[in-house]
């Protein structure tokens, strides 16, 4: 009755009936110009139920589909989201892949530079070493009787030092530098040149080492190490004109799987001694840093620097088995990171300890007989004379297969100095282990700057093996003999 009330007209009305009390909906109109209405209605129940009926069929149908629909659209987010992390990481293994095929392209051209310097490093040595020895002997014979004639000499001499030292650095960065590996503890070989490095580089830069304690051994160089840190320093110094500050460090390092991939390199992960040295300099720009370790490239005026340097450190760091590496940028300093392997077995070589003053030369006689086997006529003339002014008696011979005749026919023989590289297809080891057979207690002394051959492998000295490296000056000559003779190890 309110519905009609309400709207007199017609309308829908709901609600409980008063007679059972059931929930209804009813629709009524009023007649016109009647005082009755038309009433229809229908309880709420059956209303639901024929909805249900009408709806059931659609549901049969309708909701398989939209629940299709939800999965599909579940699992095509999850594949965007799939496809997403796919690509992302290709896109880093794209990056990895660029990074990798860089350094080893990096890699490839240092090796190609390599092989080319130290080709022409080795033509050098024979005649370097007849040079130097006999501008020497020509100024010990000269005793300042011609001063001007004498300065020419030392002149030479001082040149030819320079294009001997040249030369080593180019073999250093070639990998064929023999070395004279040994158990190195690289904190006390920091400490023991620490004030080598203070006189090189002058008071305007401050020197500090911060060196980690229980730091493990390795299998290397200590001269060539020395030497690397040297000219590192050096580097540093030019780097500071107006002063600044050298740290040398050193720790124990772990290369990992991903480290050693982005090198490019065959470098192996595992345990390392990692030497520092850093500097608050310039520093280098991308560009310069590329080509750091490259031969004869520097950023110094002409004459002022070989280019050399840093690609010695290069060579014998690679040689040691380890790797280097430079972190750079302008205005920010330069920091060079030496890693070599740790040494798992100390016992394996000799331990190195620090170098004892020189003693001074006694100018003694000598009465041994030396049998020299060298191909090289300028350079056994000369070693044949620098050795004869000293009172030693020498035999020569240009090959293997005449040395042993010689020997043979000459008992008295005191030392075997031979070359290895030889004509006539037996080198200087295989007639050092010939003359064993015939003198077992005969010393050997072998003289090379070449070292792919049968005394030295992977760039090491065989243990044992007494050598004098091409070129040398008269006083390493000599000296290095007197040492075999008198069973020290030099």
């Amino acid at each position: 009755m309110l519905g009609i009330a309400q709207r007199p007209e017609g309308g829908l009305a709901s609600g409980a009936s008063s007679v059972d009390n059931i929930d209804r909906i009813a629709a009524y109109r009023k007649l016109p110009g009647q005082n009755v209405y038309v009433i229809v209605g229908f309880t709420v129940n059956s209303i639901r139920l024929a909805w249900l009926r009408d709806m059931s069929s659609h549901l049969i149908f309708g909701l398989p589909a939209t629940l299709a629909l939800f999965a599909l659209a579940i699992l095509t987010l999850r594949n965007t989201r799939k496809i997403s992390s796919a690509y992302g990481q290709l896109r880093e293994e794209t990056v990895r892949r660029q990074t990798t095929e860089l350094a080893l392209q990096q890699a490839q051209k240092m090796e190609a530079v390599g092989r080319l310097t130290g080709g022409i490093a080795h033509d050098f040595n024979n005649l370097l070493t007849a040079i130097i020895g006999n501008v020497e002997l020509a100024l010990r014979r000269l005793d300042g009787a011609d001063e001007r004639v004498g300065r020419s000499l030392s002149a030479i001499r001082q040149a030819s030092l320079r294009a001997a030292t040249l030369v080593q650095r180019l073999l250093a960065f070639s990998r064929q530098h023999p070395q004279e590996v040994k158990t190195v503890d690289i904190n006390r070989l920091v400490q023991e040149m620490s004030e080598l490095v203070h006189r090189t580089i002058g008071e305007a830069v401050t020197v500090e080492t911060v060196l980690a304690s229980g730091l493990w051994r390795a299998a290397i160089d200590p001269n060539q190490l020395e030497n690397a840190i040297l000219n590192l320093a050096v580097n540093a110094r030019d780097a500071m004109p107006e002063g600044g500050r050298l740290t040398i460090e050193t720790s124990n390092a772990y290369l990992d799987e991903a480290y050693v991939q982005r090198t490019g390199t065959e470098l192996k992960s595992g345990q390392y001694v990692m030497v520092a040295v850093s500097d608050t300099g310039t520093g280098m720009t991308p560009e310069v840093r590329d080509k750091a370790f490259e031969p004869f490239f520097t950023t110094k005026p002409t004459g002022v620097g070989s280019g050399l340097g840093l690609s010695m450190v290069y060579g014998f760091v690679k040689q040691s088995d380890g790797h280097v590496q430079i972190y750079s940028e302008p205005g920010q300093g330069t920091s060079l990171k030496m890693y070599f392997p740790r040494l798992a077995d100390e016992a394996a070589f000799p331990t190195w300890t620090a170098p004892e003053e020189p003693a001074i030369p006694r100018g003694d006689r000598h009465h041994e007989r030396i049998l020299l086997v060298e191909d090289d006529l300028d350079v056994s003339r000369y070693v044949i004379e620098a050795l004869s002014e000293v009172g030693y008696r020498v035999d020569h011979a240009a090959t293997a297969a005449d040395a042993l005749e010689l020997l043979s026919k000459t008992p008295d023989i005191d030392l075997l100095f031979t070359d290895v590289v030889l004509p006539g297809g037996m080198n200087g080891r295989q007639l050092a282990n010939e003359v064993q057979k015939l003198r077992p207690d005969l010393p050997v002394l072998f003289a090379t700057g070449y070292t792919r051959n049968a005394i030295i492998h992977h760039g090491r000295l065989d243990a044992g093996v007494e050598l004098l490296i091409k070129p040398f000056t008269t006083e390493a000559l000599t000296s290095k003999v007197r040492n075999v003779l008198d069973g020290k190890k030099a």
